[in-house]
């Protein structure tokens, strides 16, 4: 089977454990999604599904062959997941929707991929956490990035240096994040601890331990 499934991230909650204990966790959506094709050894030289995210306006409509004709208007986001190649005996339908209990399971521990905030161009306190000078004594030195040079090399800047710049929205990945809940009416996974990504961002949930 595929060895995981994409969707769409809603926010952090908390919810009780069976100990009493609050656990904090977030909500991803994995509603509406359904096969597009099937990649086959044989004909593509390697064994993955290929999925998409109907759009809001076509949720609740039956699927129909004639929404493969035009991927674009009817589907949202159309991504592919690698399936082992002992596995192409159980591959799904073209058409059929995603069932989460054969892929998740409460308990299961899995990996997340996601894209981070994009935060812009950031200064070096906000980007690497620097402290900044001291905001008395007559510092006029604000919030920027101080002395780069380097006695090893007259006026060379060491690559990697901390310095201003474009903040997040890099690939991400958090592993061995425990699924604590799997809600099958409303399609509904809940992941335990933060993944990468904003409300609304793409997120991977893998279920192969990479």
């Amino acid at each position: 089977m595929v060895s995981g499934l994409w969707g769409k991230k809603i926010g952090m909650t908390q919810v009780f454990s069976k100990e009493n204990t609050v656990v904090p966790v977030t909500a991803i959506d994995i509603a509406g999604w359904f096969v597009t094709n099937v990649r086959t050894v044989e004909r593509d030289g390697y064994a993955a599904v290929q999925l998409g995210r109907v759009k809001k306006r076509y949720e609740g409509i039956s699927f129909s062959a004639d929404w493969l004709k035009n991927l674009k208007k009817y589907f949202s986001f159309v991504r592919e997941v690698r399936v082992k190649t002992q596995d192409q005996g159980s591959l799904p339908v073209v058409g059929q929707a995603l069932d989460i209990t054969t892929i998740l399971q409460e308990g299961q521990v899995v990996d997340v991929f996601g894209t981070s905030k994009g935060c812009g161009f950031a200064g070096v306190v906000r980007r690497h956490n620097f402290g900044g000078p001291p905001k008395t004594h007559g510092h006029t030195m604000g919030k920027r990035t101080g002395s780069i040079g380097s006695y090893c090399s007259v006026g060379k800047v060491i690559k990697g240096k901390a310095m201003p710049g474009h903040m997040g929205a890099k690939s991400r990945m958090v592993k061995n994040l425990e699924v604590v809940r799997v809600d099958h009416d409303a399609k509904i996974v809940l992941v335990k601890g933060a993944v990468p990504g904003k409300s609304g961002s793409l997120v991977f949930v893998s279920k192969d331990m990479v």
